[in-house]
């Protein structure tokens, strides 16, 4: 059997498996793998996510265009969102929008959650209504200049379930909810720039030192095309580096563990797409 057919019935189970979890389920999936909001949601001891407080707000970013800490998105009613109703979570959640009609910054990925398909963004919203109320009141955002959010190319509408059966196209998908071209895109003035897609270059300061993020476009030396799907699997869910050495902060190799087999699969298959460039 050829890797492709295989890859085509693998796409396959996933599809049903998909269409047989419940709402809250895949939305736990999706939530705490490939997208890792607990990543910035929730407070850093450091190194890991302070206990009992999931979600309650967490990472700060101080940038040219805003100063935001993600804010706490519990259900609890004073801190958190607990009183929104399931259209102004899914509004914020897919474009960036809060009830009261302020944008939010641009350092959260809704200008990649365009391409969501309607039941996942239904399910992640599902998801997020579960989450217990944890009092934590986070700074308030600080907007220095207005950002036009500009979708990230293929992310305009949403995904069909028969998009998702096809290998390639699912790693995008994956790749896109996941929002792992934000970090390895060079970007300036707050813009991504959509000529150097997974080029790499930018700088990440944090517990670990400074880290930059590396080129992942299929360049044979400068990019992973040279790499092995086992060794682009260790680095997305293990945080190891080709050669075995670790990788630093801040990718949420934790998240991507719980990643199952297939959706590892279908994202190493896309990767392998991304034209090279150095």
């Amino acid at each position: 059997m050829s890797r492709w057919a295989l890859a085509c019935i693998v796409a396959l189970a996933f599809t049903g498996a998909a269409n047989a979890q419940t709402p809250v389920a895949r939305g736990d999936y999706l939530v705490n793998s490939i997208m890792t909001c607990g990543n910035c949601h929730t407070p850093k001891g450091p190194p890991a996510a302070t206990a009992g407080k999931d979600f309650s707000g967490g990472l700060t970013w101080d940038e040219p265009a805003f100063k935001v800490t993600a804010p706490n998105i519990t259900q609890d009613k004073d801190t958190g969102i607990g009183k929104w109703t399931t259209p102004q979570t899914r509004k914020a959640i897919v474009e960036g929008i809060r009830p009261d009609g302020v944008p939010l910054a641009g350092i959260m990925p809704s200008a990649f959650y365009g391409i969501l398909t309607n039941s996942d963004a239904g399910a992640i919203v599902a998801y997020v209504e579960t989450l217990a109320p944890v009092k934590n009141k986070v700074a308030d955002p600080i907007y220095k200049m207005a950002v036009d959010r500009k979708p990230f190319p293929g992310t305009e509408k949403p995904y069909l379930p028969a998009d998702l059966r096809d290998p390639v196209k699912r790693g995008f998908y994956l790749v896109s909810i996941g929002h792992c071209m934000e970090c390895h895109t060079p970007m300036t003035r707050g813009q991504l720039e959509f000529d150097k897609i997974g080029t790499g270059g930018r700088e990440f300061p944090g517990p670990w030192g400074v880290s930059k993020s590396r080129n992942i476009t299929s360049h044979k030396d400068k990019g992973i095309g040279g790499w092995t799907d086992d060794q682009i699997k260790a680095a997305i869910t293990q945080g190891k580096s080709k050669d075995g050495s670790p990788l630093k902060g801040p990718m949420g190799y934790q998240y991507y563990a719980k990643m199952t087999d297939a959706d590892i699969s279908a994202v190493i298959a896309y990767l392998r797409t991304v034209p090279a460039k150095e």
